[in-house]
């Protein structure tokens, strides 16, 4: 049987997950969608919101999605579902799992690779974040969970776009760009986005989608970026997001300054048209892992392996890493590794001078 796609929506409070996530409930779409409420609080807000009754475990709407709130384990609640649409209790095609607005994605992704059960029956398709674009400047300078959100997504919609300039959410984008660079940014209006940007993007598996999007490859951008928001400095000693000297210098004497950021999750890539060692590189990025897996958000690749013609995708979470081959290589292809790392405060120096040691 056909693993069952799931889509994690996540990002911060008030950016508009519910909204889009009430949107996809009502919509003609002929789709059987099961909505996984991950609420582990006392009380549901987000169940009335979206179905009216908070009485019901699960509800089934009008157009063939269910709504299953669940305030508990969530391998317990997927095996569950998964249970009964096996007995014919329940019909649908794909699970969206609606994150808390606080939520750090990590330990919901890796549900589906540490439990046996889940991994039987589901696929993660997609870990897709709303960006709230008239606050989240002040946000990802506040909030971790913020910046993890973004870090984590495989792809990313800006909303509230209409209540900013177009100079903000360019200012936005470079942002977040540079904390993600290889997830595509589209945008969503009140909860209106096509099916298509949400939905089986196979955004999560790269054996789906062996070659590389451009924004992953692409250089990566300095480290701070100009933007047009006040920056709130009297909250600067409550966060641990370092200015540059030259933003402390001009903030201190300019009354029309251009505050900088520099954020705690930030990525990086690694190219090389060099093969790789497999004994030396499977030592390292092992050691990698146990050193700096909790800050390690996400990290993919394709790579080049002495010897071998077929691609070597991976790719990882935290510290669950795995590969597997992927496509030959061409004829006429460059070959080549392509690499990109994800994480917090991650020490960019000691993994590129790391995986230059693993070449052959």
């Amino acid at each position: 049987m056909a693993l069952i796609p799931t889509t994690i929506l996540t990002g911060f409070l008030g950016a508009g997950k519910t909204t889009l996530l009430n949107r996809i409930l009502q919509e003609d779409h002929g789709m059987r969608i099961a909505v996984i409420e991950n609420e582990f609080g006392q009380e549901n807000i987000d169940n009335e919101i979206l179905v009216q009754d908070s009485n019901e475990h699960i509800i089934e709407m009008n157009n063939g999605c269910i709504c299953c709130t669940v305030r508990g384990d969530l391998i317990v609640a997927l095996t569950a579902l998964a249970q009964k649409r096996d007995a014919g209790l329940l019909a649908f095609d794909r699970i969206v799992i609606e994150t808390t607005g606080l939520a750090n994605p990590g330990p919901v992704a890796q549900t589906f690779f540490v439990d046996e059960e889940v991994g039987s029956h589901y696929m993660l398709d997609a870990i897709i974040t709303v960006v709230d674009a008239r606050h989240a400047m002040k946000q990802l300078d506040e909030y971790e969970e913020a910046q993890r959100q973004v870090g984590f997504a495989d792809k990313l919609l800006l909303s509230k776009t209409d209540l900013v300039s177009e100079d903000d959410v360019a200012a936005l984008t470079r942002r977040i760009k540079r904390i993600n660079p290889r997830a595509p940014i589209g945008k969503v209006d009140f909860g209106r986005a096509p099916i298509a940007e949400v939905l089986d993007i196979r955004g999560f598996n790269l054996n789906e989608k062996l070659e590389l999007d451009p924004d992953f490859l692409a250089t990566e951008s300095a480290h701070v970026h100009d933007h047009d928001h006040a920056h709130e400095h009297e909250h600067a000693d409550e966060h641990k997001h370092e200015h540059s000297d030259a933003c402390a210098t001009d903030c201190g004497h300019h009354d029309h300054h251009h505050p900088q950021h520099s954020d705690d999750i930030a990525a990086f890539v690694f190219k090389s048209t060099q093969p790789f060692d497999s004994a030396k590189l499977d030592e390292f990025l092992g050691g990698l892992v146990q050193v700096y897996g909790p800050r390690m958000l996400r990290y993919k690749g394709v790579l080049l392996m002495q010897g071998a013609e077929r691609k070597v995708v991976f790719q990882g979470v935290h510290q669950l890493m795995g590969s597997d081959l992927g496509a030959k290589w061409g004829e006429d292809e460059v070959r080549g590794s392509k690499m990109v790392f994800i994480g917090k405060n991650l020490p960019k120096d000691i993994f590129i001078r790391g995986l230059e040691q693993c070449l052959v």
